[in-house]
């Protein structure tokens, strides 16, 4: 009875591990198999670690900065274009993270934001929730599963980055969007745009002060009322006065190594083995 026991929480566990592979675009049929029967395929390795990152910056030592939007799903799922404007007018790459609710009630608007090979898209779940209150694994990778599918149909593009909803994350958040082979990515600026008490000059006043190499700012591209738009193009001419180069957040974290897992053998991870996460890049 004991050895049936071990026996099913060791399968249970690799069903866990294995079955948390990530979404992936559909593929072309595959060509008939040949008539010879292929040898057995190994088993695929098993994490042999369950740390995942949670990324608040890139590099301290280059002068580059990334400005990321949120556009969040809300009931309402704004689009405010002034903000994209004033990117495309100034030439500003930036990583725009898309919720998967906003993407599909600004399906045309999306499709337009991909033709511009200045943006990148993020992930930022599919209907914004507080995602460390989501007790319930599945429904917490189906958020980001959801919102990948929903980006890649609409504009071709997988996201590689997940943006937690309101900044909120823990250990648990981050392992489980590895499990859907998104790398959780927070921010060390936040610009204050939703403050309903702050103004246009406030938000630039307060970026321009802050902002350091290898930062990541955070705005807002779904609500007309922000000062986010008014905000922008001084943001941007202030930054680049002080020399700093825009980049998209996949080219600022290229200057480092996010401290994903590694599998250093087929053994699986112990049952009680700490969550561990990396809090920062170096």
């Amino acid at each position: 009875m004991a050895r049936r026991f071990v026996l099913s929480s060791v399968l249970s566990l690799g069903v866990f591990v294995l079955g948390g592979c990530a979404w992936t675009p559909p593929e072309e049929p595959a060509s008939p198999p040949a008539r010879e029967e292929a040898p057995p395929a190994e088993p695929p390795p098993v994490l042999a670690s369950r740390t995942a990152p949670i990324v608040n910056h890139g590099s301290r030592g280059r002068m580059r900065i990334a400005l990321t939007f949120d556009a969040c799903t809300t009931h309402k799922n704004e689009y405010d274009e002034r903000v994209i404007r004033t990117l495309l007018d100034t030439a500003t790459p930036a990583t725009l993270f898309i919720g998967g609710g906003w993407a599909e009630a600004n399906a045309e608007r999306l499709r337009e934001l991909a033709r511009h090979p200045e943006f990148e898209f993020g992930n930022h779940t599919f209907t914004h929730v507080h995602m460390p209150r989501v007790k319930d694994d599945a429904r917490m990778l189906e958020e980001l599963r959801r919102t990948q599918r929903a980006v890649y149909d609409l504009t071709g593009h997988i996201p590689r980055y997940f943006r937690p909803p309101f900044g909120e994350v823990d250990n648990r958040v981050a392992w489980i969007a590895s499990q859907a082979d998104l790398v959780t990515l927070n921010f060390d600026l936040p610009s204050g745009d939703p403050d309903a008490t702050t103004t246009p000059k406030r938000v630039v006043d307060w970026v321009l002060k802050k902002a350091a190499p290898g930062g990541i700012v955070v705005m807002h591209m779904n609500h007309k009322n922000f000062p986010t738009a008014q905000a922008l193009p001084e943001i941007i001419q202030g930054l680049r006065k002080r020399g700093f180069e825009f980049v998209t957040v996949a080219t600022l974290l290229g200057d480092t190594t996010p401290p994903l897992c590694t599998v250093p053998s087929r053994a699986a991870p112990p049952a009680d083995a700490p969550l561990l996460v990396a809090e920062a890049l170096p």
